[in-house]
């Protein structure tokens, strides 16, 4: 089994021991299903299929075994699942791995000062997704790379039937720590993210990464206790590199070109860590039981548990008002546009929850939009993005209530304002 001997790091652990308590107990012992593991492996050396004994060397060397300790400081996480996929990939079965975050995940790379000696510049999914093409070579790997860049587990939450769970994925690994705030609101959402998934008809493993800007800023607090309800395998980034910075072994321009996105270098740590952790779990695959069905209560509630989009795709408006069928997007193309008028869209959805879907924009021609239901207001959405970092895809929760209903829904121009330009993307329901 893996050395765990780094366990009381954390001032916290006796609190997130009990929070784990919920897991299920295991009755597996190693010896009953040892035989059938030999002739396992027996069968796939008969049929030709490469079994690889040992675990490939990481890419790099950046992290130390105190560092990887920090990294990975969470004894009783279950590595049963994830082992489940290392088994079935040894068998050679196909096997699709996924990844769902934001832009660090999609692949943003903000060059550092010593990224020229890294030898490469690649984003951290692609190194995770290399240790399964390189352990498992004889066998298909499929790599779906779900990252949007500037959305947060809110919205995850409602894209991931389609972005991911369509795919029927044997693994996801999860990164929203940057994106997500330390609020209730997002450990909720990011709650119901992992929930969802770990519920799917695919019965995924998930693994959860927790990046950091270099400032700090992070939402690992919220989402290690999300991960220790559920037993969760997690990797922290962040407490790696604060680690690295404190002890000057790398400096903020050495790990990011703009204090969020990882640079290059970056970005080889973040891969480094899920490699050795995958080693870890590899070198003790056989040992591991079978997972047990999940069943454990919610950390919040699920509030999200049916989350999807509504779009062009799976539903017509009754009114077009002054919207208009147009392609919104290369991630959301199924929506509509106002650029002039007082929009007027009107659509009957049935929900519990309501979110909008759209784009706030910098070129400042984008205004405010009432959101009605049933034909009151609810709530008011600003695109203005002028002072921003550029075109963001925003998900604004506009309507909650307790009992799911058909309801009427109208995107209007807001009295007053004289911008007139709306990218509606979608409606998110739950």
């Amino acid at each position: 089994m893996k050395k765990r001997w780094y366990a009381a790091v954390l001032a916290l652990t006796v609190m997130f021991v009990s929070a784990c308590q919920t897991a299920p107990e295991s009755t597996y012992d190693p010896a009953d299903t040892q035989t059938a593991r030999e002739q396992e492996h027996q069968e796939e050396q008969d049929s030709g299929q490469t079994v690889r004994k040992e675990a490939v060397e990481p890419l790099t060397d950046y992290v130390s075994g105190d560092e990887m300790a920090l990294a990975d400081q969470w004894p009783s996480c279950d590595d049963a699942a994830l082992a489940k996929v290392m088994r079935k990939a040894a068998a050679g079965q196909p096997v699709t791995i996924a990844c769902i975050g934001g832009s660090i995940t999609q692949g943003t790379i903000a060059k550092g000062d010593l990224d020229d000696t890294v030898g490469f510049s690649r984003p951290y999914a692609d190194i995770f997704h290399e240790w399964w093409e390189k352990q498992f070579p004889d066998t298909e790997i499929t790599f779906v790379n779900a990252g949007i860049g500037g959305t947060d587990s809110y919205l995850g939450v409602h894209r991931l039937k389609r972005d991911v769970l369509s795919q029927e994925p044997d693994l996801v690994l999860v990164e929203y720590a940057v994106n997500d705030a330390n609020s209730f609101f997002y450990k909720r959402s990011y709650d119901n993210l992992l929930r969802n998934i770990l519920q799917a008809e695919s019965a995924p493993a998930v693994m959860l990464l927790f990046m950091e800007q270099t400032n700090g800023t992070n939402a690992q607090g919220n989402q290690v206790l999300v991960g220790f309800q559920y037993a969760l395998p997690m990797i922290s980034y962040a407490n790696c590199i604060e680690h690295m910075m404190e002890n000057g072994q790398y400096s903020a321009s050495q790990l990011s070109g703009d204090g969020v996105h990882p640079s290059a270098l970056g970005h080889a740590i973040a891969g480094e860590l899920l490699w050795r952790y995958l080693n870890q779990v590899y070198e003790q695959r056989d040992e591991l039981p079978e997972p047990q069905a999940f069943s454990i209560t919610a950390a919040t509630d699920d509030r999200y548990a049916d989350a999807d989009i509504a779009d062009r795709t799976n539903v017509t408006p009754e009114e077009l008002g002054t919207f208009s069928e147009q392609d919104t997007g290369e991630y959301f193309p199924d929506g509509w546009i106002c650029e002039e008028g007082d929009g007027g869209l009107t659509v009957t959805l049935r929900f519990r929850n309501l979110g909008i879907l759209y784009i706030a924009t910098t070129d400042g021609k984008s205004g405010s939009f009432d959101i009605l239901v049933d034909g009151e207001s609810v709530r008011a959405v600003n695109a203005d993005f002028s002072d921003g970092w550029g075109d963001a895809i925003t998900a604004t929760e506009v309507y909650t209530s307790e009992e799911e209903a058909e309801h009427t829904v109208t995107i209007k121009k807001t009295e007053g304002t004289e911008k007139e330009l709306f990218w509606l993307l979608g409606f998110l329901t739950s």
